[in-house]
C-alpha cells in the first residue's frame, strides 16, 4: 500500500495536474492534501474543483483561511498578499468557498500500527513554520504523541527523525521555494511493519502559468517566484 501527500497548490492547476499524472504512473492508492489550495496562482476555482472531483482528503491551510474569512491574521500582511487575498476571494465561486470552510484542521490515521497525523503548519498552529532543524520543529515533535507528523507550509521538503518519531515536510506542488520551479510531494510506502518515504519532484510547464499570471497583471515578484523557485 502507498499514500501520496501533497500541499500548497496555491491556485496552480497546471502544476497539480502534472503531479497527478506522475502519481498515475506510480499507481498511487490514495492522496491526502495538506491545504493551501488557493492564493498566488491564477486558477483557484480549477484547483478546488479538481481536488473535489478527485475526492482527495484535504485539510484547510492558512492561506485558505485568510481568503475565506478575509482576515490577514493567518498570513503575512504585505503588498503581495494585499493583492492576492481580495483577488482570490472575488474569483472563488461560493460553492468552492463553502468547501474550504468545511475542511478540518488536521487528519489522523492509524496504518500498520502507526499513528499518522497530517497538519498544514504544525500541531500547534495552522501558520507555524516547522523549518528543518528549527526550535519550533523540535518543540512540536517533543509534544507530538503520534509516530509520523506530516506538514507543509514552508514549501521546502525534508525528513527529520526525533528518536522514534518522524517529521515529514512534503514541500509544495504549486509554489516552489526550493530554488527550482519544480513541484514536490511525498509518497509513503507501507510494507509489512516498515514505512518508507519517496520525495518526488515533478517538472511542469511553469512558463504557461507565468504567462497566465502576466495577462491577469499579477505582481511581478509572485510571477518571478514561479519561474525561479525563489521567494
Amino acid at each position: 500500500m502507498n499514500l501520496a501527500v501533497i500541499s500548497d497548490v496555491h491556485g496552480n492547476l497546471d502544476a497539480l495536474k502534472a503531479v497527478f499524472e506522475d502519481m498515475e504512473k506510480r499507481n498511487i492508492d490514495s492522496v491526502i492534501s495538506l491545504g493551501d489550495l488557493v492564493g498566488y496562482g491564477p486558477s483557484p476555482n480549477g484547483v478546488v474543483e479538481f481536488i473535489r472531483n478527485k475526492k482527495v482528503l484535504n485539510i484547510v491551510g492558512n492561506y485558505d483561511s485568510a481568503v475565506i474569512y478575509d482576515d490577514f491574521k493567518y498570513i503575512r500582511h504585505n503588498e503581495i498578499n494585499e493583492f492576492f487575498v481580495p483577488w482570490t476571494r472575488k474569483e472563488l465561486k461560493e460553492e468552492n468557498i463553502n468547501y474550504l470552510k468545511s475542511l478540518p484542521d488536521n487528519i489522523e490515521l492509524k496504518i500498520k500500527n502507526k499513528k499518522l497525523v497530517f497538519v498544514h503548519g504544525s500541531t500547534r498552529s495552522i501558520n507555524e513554520y516547522l523549518k528543518e532543524n528549527s526550535h519550533e520543529a523540535k518543540d512540536t515533535m517533543k509534544e507530538f504523541d503520534g509516530d509520523i507528523l506530516f506538514c507543509g507550509h514552508t514549501h521546502i521538503p525534508y525528513k527529520k527523525e526525533y528518536d522514534e518519531k518522524i517529521l515529514i515536510n512534503v514541500g509544495s506542488v504549486g509554489k516552489s521555494k526550493m530554488g527550482t520551479p519544480e513541484c514536490s510531494y511525498v509518497i509513503v510506502n507501507f510494507l509489512q511493519d516498515k514505512v518508507s518515504f519517496d520525495f518526488v519532484k515533478v517538472k511542469y510547464d511553469y512558463e504557461k502559468v507565468c504567462h497566465m499570471m502576466e495577462k491577469k497583471e499579477f505582481p511581478h515578484k509572485s510571477i518571478n517566484t514561479i519561474r525561479t523557485g525563489i521567494e
